[in-house]
C-alpha cells in the first residue's frame, strides 16, 4: 500500500491531506500516479535504456543525458547525496520565497493567480549579452509512504496555457519539465534524483548549454545543501 501526503503548487503544509494514492484526491492532480512513481523509482534503479549516456560525474553527483532529436537539446537524470535531511531538502526546495535569498540566478520567483489558474512565475538571469528567460509553471509535491519508506517526490512543469503576458527583453520558456525524488540515504544524508528538460530558446552556445549542466547542476545542489543548513535560522527571523 502507498498513502500520500499530497500538496499542491506552493506546498503549504496546512493544504496537505493523507490519501491513498489512485483515489479522487490524487487524480484530480494535475500530474499522474505513473509520473510521481517512475520519479521514486529512480532511486532504486536508474532507468538508462534507450539511449542515455554518462555526461559527468563532479563533486559527487553523476549526470546523465539523452538527445532530445526534435529540439536537439539533451534531457538529463541527476544522481547524487545531499549531507541533509529529506523533509528538510524537500521544505527548502518547495519553499520560493526562501530561495530568493540563497538562489544568486533568481531575479524573480513567486506563486501567483492568473485570471482563476494558479501558477508560478520565475525569472531567471542570464550572463551578458544573453536575454533572461522566465517560466511559468505548476508543480506538485507528494510525501509518499512506499512499504514503509518515507519518499519525497515533486514534480513540476511548463504551463503555457496560463495567461502570463510575456516581458519585453525577456525570453519565455514554454518547454520545461523536473521532477525530484528525495529519501533518506540510512543516515543523515538524503538520495537525490533529478530529471530535468528545458529549451531555452534563442541562440545561446552549445558551450554555455554543457558548461550549465557540467558545473551548474553540481553546484546547485551544493548551494541548496548549504541553504538547509542555514534554513532553521531563516525561518526564526521569518
Amino acid at each position: 500500500m502507498c498513502q500520500v501526503v499530497f500538496y499542491c503548487e506552493s506546498g503549504d503544509r496546512k493544504r496537505g491531506c493523507l490519501v491513498t494514492a489512485g483515489t479522487s484526491a490524487v487524480m484530480s492532480s494535475r500530474f499522474t500516479d505513473v509520473e510521481f512513481q517512475s520519479a521514486w523509482r529512480e532511486l532504486d534503479e536508474p532507468q538508462l535504456e534507450g539511449g542515455w549516456e554518462l555526461f559527468v560525474e563532479a563533486m559527487g553527483v553523476t549526470i546523465y543525458r539523452l538527445l532530445d532529436k526534435g529540439s536537439q537539446l539533451y534531457e538529463y537524470k541527476v544522481f547524487g547525496v545531499l549531507a541533509t535531511t529529506a523533509e528538510l531538502c524537500a521544505d527548502v526546495y518547495m519553499d520560493l520565497a526562501y530561495r530568493k535569498h540563497w538562489d544568486k540566478y533568481v531575479k524573480e520567483l513567486y506563486e501567483k493567480d492568473f485570471s482563476g489558474q494558479t501558477a508560478i512565475y520565475w525569472e531567471v538571469k542570464y550572463p551578458f549579452p544573453l536575454s533572461n528567460r522566465d517560466y511559468v509553471y505548476v508543480r506538485e509535491r507528494r510525501d509518499l509512504d512506499v512499504d514503509g519508506r518515507k519518499i519525497s517526490v515533486i514534480m513540476a512543469r511548463s504551463a503555457p496555457e496560463v495567461p502570463c503576458a510575456e516581458l519585453s527583453g525577456v525570453l519565455r520558456v514554454k518547454d520545461y519539465k523536473q521532477s525530484v525524488a528525495l529519501e533518506s540515504d540510512g543516515g543523515s544524508g538524503t538520495k537525490v534524483f533529478l530529471n530535468y528538460f528545458d529549451n531555452p530558446g534563442g541562440s545561446i552556445p552549445t558551450w554555455l548549454v554543457n558548461w550549465a549542466a557540467k558545473t551548474g547542476v553540481p553546484g546547485f545542489l551544493t548551494e541548496m545543501q548549504k541553504a538547509c543548513s542555514k534554513y532553521s535560522d531563516y525561518c526564526e527571523k521569518k
